[in-house]
């Protein structure tokens, strides 16, 4: 009694479909996710200090019951702190001090509220006593003309990060 078997050398429609089916789901999850880690580390280290300073100083600013400015220098691209019980001596040393972005990093201008923007010399955000802080949006670009947008809330301690150049009439 022979049995003739049919030898199988090849795939079905189906088991195509099903493979196919399963790489085209897993590249839908894994592109975003590659998405955000295409921004420099540059841009990242920029960004993680912004929203934490802001933060800090948000609780900084009622814990010790000082007003405390974060200055952004649009012209030499520097950033720093200061409080309203400072020396002179202490403001000089603080600016001098202050966080220096690096070279790809630019800092293009700050808005407020009602206000024209600020795109060359002094921004200032002022963080006062009570836990408020000026309303803002600080805008950054990268060599790569990627845009980021960093909306500070005067009574929220978070900042919205934007992947994109907002503006308040938006």
């Amino acid at each position: 009694m022979t049995l003739n078997f049919r030898q199988n050398n090849g795939f079905t429609l189906i088991e195509l479909i099903v493979v196919i089916s399963l790489i085209s789901l897993m590249l839908f999850f894994a592109i975003p996710r590659f998405q955000v880690d295409v921004l420099s580390d540059n841009t990242k280290k920029v960004s993680r200090w912004i929203m934490l300073k802001v933060h800090a100083l948000k609780e900084k600013a009622v814990h010790e019951q000082k007003l405390y400015v974060l200055h952004l220098s649009l012209d030499s691209n520097k950033l720093w702190v200061t409080s309203d019980i400072m020396s002179q001596e202490e403001l000089q040393t603080a600016e001098l001090n202050g966080y220096e972005l690096p070279e790809d990093i630019k800092l293009l201008d700050v808005e407020y509220p009602d206000e024209e923007k600020i795109s060359a010399g002094r921004a200032d955000i002022y963080f006062y006593k009570k836990g408020y802080s000026d309303k803002a949006i600080i805008h950054i670009s990268n060599n790569d003309n990627e845009l980021l947008s960093f909306l500070i809330e005067p009574f929220l301690s978070r900042v919205r990060l934007y992947n994109k150049y907002i503006e308040f009439e938006d």
